[in-house]
């Protein structure tokens, strides 16, 4: 591996290509020293859920990543996607940037779409003088793209950190705009076909045996995997173009400030319009082919991740759901971990594709009524009631 003070750490990593090797932990290698988490989420994002904000929620959430990746002007980082939150890993040189382009992505979240974002920015020796590690392991998802997995407990450190307020980024002042190219939402919620969508979190129990969370997670990744296609919720079948006055306006407010917004709606809109056109009718535009494009989203689609826990969101038979359920409560009893389920009826995509001709675009992947969000508060919920009975 190329030397790891490298700002083209996460580039020069060794990819894995095959998801059930994601708990080998030789796949792992240290997050350079002097490199900083940026993270960020929704507060309340329950709450907005409720409410019928998935869509809005999974663009905050995803606009911190491109709101990150353009202020650095690097598309190679580490990151990782989470529902209402994102982290993105980040080296020293650009650290400053990434910070501005959290600060902006915050008060745009707020003016915007009317979410109070938390943002923090922690260095990696904060993280490891406080006995915690990142880990970073490179996914190829396909020959396009590659997604970061990340262990070591560092990440869901400052996450609590930041959750808790002692790790804070300040809010860019009132009218300062994210740089957000390419982040859009033109694809209507993706309908199970194998039974349901569901929402997978399983995080380790305190004092867990590492040894026996991995082998864990190696058991629910391959009951997944048994299911036809891996239980990949995105298929070509199952794309279907569509764009509500909601999306629509919400990809305006990512793009330009008020009072071009008109224009942009019909920019949009026209392409919409192209986009249908040319996927019904076969047709190609210069080096555009929808067909192809249709296929790079499947393969570069950002179902599944390790991020200091496992996080899946799959469709599988009601019967699969429920033996990686027995699974992980099997372990939940022996102290192995905590998780949460969500269940579904379609999953949501939100996408930065910062230009079509460009096969490199990523897609991310959520349940379409509650998702990560909702999982992730069934988790919290039952740590907390395993607390309360373990002190009786």
């Amino acid at each position: 591996m190329a030397d790891g003070s490298s700002d083209d750490f996460f580039r020069n990593l060794p990819s894995f290509s095959d998801f059930e090797d994601v708990a080998d932990a030789r796949n792992y290698h240290p997050l350079p020293d002097g490199w900083v988490l940026v993270l960020a989420d929704i507060v309340d994002s329950t709450g907005a859920i409720e409410a019928g904000r998935y869509k809005a929620v999974n663009m905050a959430g995803a606009s911190v990543i491109s709101g990150v990746l353009n202020a650095t002007g690097r598309h190679d980082l580490p990151y990782a996607f989470g529902g209402d939150g994102a982290m993105v890993a980040v080296p020293p040189s650009l650290a400053g940037a990434a910070r501005s382009g959290l600060s902006a992505v915050q008060r745009w979240s707020l003016e915007e779409l009317g979410f109070v974002m938390r943002g923090a920015v922690v260095p990696v020796s904060t993280i490891r003088d406080a006995g915690q590690d990142v880990l970073v392991a490179r996914y190829a998802a396909s020959d396009l793209v590659s997604y970061a997995m990340f262990a070591g407990g560092g990440a869901a450190w400052a996450e609590r950190r930041m959750k808790a307020g002692l790790e804070t980024n300040p809010m860019a002042p009132p009218g300062t705009r994210p740089e957000l190219v390419g982040l859009s939402c033109r694809w209507n919620p993706i309908s199970a076909r194998n039974g349901e969508i569901v929402s997978i979190i399983a995080v380790p129990a305190e004092g867990a045996s590492e040894d026996a969370f991995r082998a864990l997670i190696a058991d629910v990744v391959a009951l997944a995997a048994r299911q036809k296609r891996g239980g990949r919720p995105v298929e070509v079948e199952g794309l279907e173009l569509g764009i509500s006055r909601a999306s629509l306006d919400m990809e305006a407010r990512a793009a330009v400030p008020p009072g071009r917004r008109w224009r942009r709606k019909l920019f949009i809109a026209l392409q919409y319009v192209l986009m249908r056109v040319l996927t019904v009718f076969g047709l190609t535009l210069g080096r555009f082919d929808p067909r192809r494009y249709r296929d790079d989203i499947v393969a570069n689609s950002d179902f599944r991740k390790f991020d200091d826990g496992l996080k899946m969101t799959l469709d599988l038979e009601p019967q699969r759901i429920e033996a990686i359920e027995a699974r992980l409560e099997e372990a939940r009893l022996a102290g192995i971990c905590h998780f949460g389920l969500h269940r579904q009826a379609s999953a949501l995509m939100t996408c930065v594709v910062p230009t079509p001709l460009a096969r490199d675009h990523v897609h991310f992947i959520d349940g379409a009524a509650g998702g990560y969000a909702l999982a992730a508060s069934r988790l919290k919920n039952a740590m907390r009631l395993d607390a309360a009975a373990a002190a009786r």
